[in-house]
């Protein structure tokens, strides 16, 4: 989700130092007299606050992240105003739903956006993105796809499932028709691999928190668009490229505001 980065402030009491505040000051009497005493003054201690910055930033500024919050996990913004993530098991859940559903988010994103783009410009006889599962394909029908879509996702949701409750167990010889060693279990939810990481960038899981933070901010952006994409072909029934194109002719007329006040009208 797209975040508000800002600071927040912890107050913190200073340690007390063990010399006093103030300085021993000495009396000189004249010259004339016998007598020379020194005056100290008591040392005098005050409470003493410093206001510290909070290095972590929060989606909010000057937010107080809750504690189980506590930065670990990539993209941790103190994010949580519902307090779903209180127990430890279910915030490790959320966090591979939120992983799951942003790589979803990803690929349609880049699917909706490719595909209109081979429309727009008469590339390909392709359907509007929201039409296409009407489509009749020759190869075959709508029934055997749902079919074939529901056993390859589900065994693929199962395995996952089955990592996630025990880690490191889709890894084992025999567990994936011997093709455990082309996916290279890493941890729950980055299974690696030739397959899915074919490039080697996260191969040290571990030490991939920059990687991992990248893919979070990616993949909440793209859930916002994909959420933008929906709104915006019930609104206007038409594809996010044409739509585009429509804004781009007349900037100033062609706008969101434009857009929805023509709707409800």
């Amino acid at each position: 989700m797209a975040v508000a980065v800002g600071r927040g402030f912890l107050v913190q009491p200073c340690s007390y130092s063990s010399s006093p505040t103030f300085h021993n000051k000495i009396y000189k009497p004249s010259l004339g007299s016998a007598t020379t005493f020194w005056s100290t003054l008591a040392p005098q201690r005050y409470p003493q606050v410093a206001v510290q910055a909070q290095q972590r930033p929060t989606w909010l500024p000057g937010l107080d992240p809750p504690p189980y919050l506590d930065g670990t996990l990539a993209g941790d913004y103190g994010f949580d105003p519902l307090g779903l993530g209180e127990d430890p098991k279910s915030l490790k859940w959320y966090v591979q739903a939120e992983l799951v559903h942003a790589r979803f988010a990803m690929a349609g994103v880049a699917g909706i956006l490719f595909t209109d783009l081979l429309r727009v410009t008469g590339i390909s006889n392709l359907p509007v993105w929201y039409e296409a599962g009407a489509v009749k394909f020759e190869f075959a029908s709508t029934r055997t796809l749902i079919v074939v879509q529901f056993l390859l996702m589900g065994f693929a949701e199962t395995k996952r499932y089955m990592d996630f409750i025990n880690p490191g167990s889709q890894a084992k010889e025999g567990s994936f028709f011997g093709l455990e060693a082309a996916l290279e279990g890493l941890e729950p939810g980055y299974p690696g691999g030739p397959l899915l990481n074919p490039l080697g960038l996260a191969k040290d899981i571990k030490n991939a928190h920059e990687w991992k933070l990248k893919e979070i901010k990616n993949g909440r952006l793209a859930m916002i668009a994909m959420l933008g994409i929906f709104v915006q072909a019930y609104v206007t029934h038409a594809g996010p490229i044409d739509n585009l194109v429509e804004h781009l002719s007349n900037p100033w007329q062609k706008t969101i505001i434009q857009t929805l006040a023509n709707s409800t009208s």
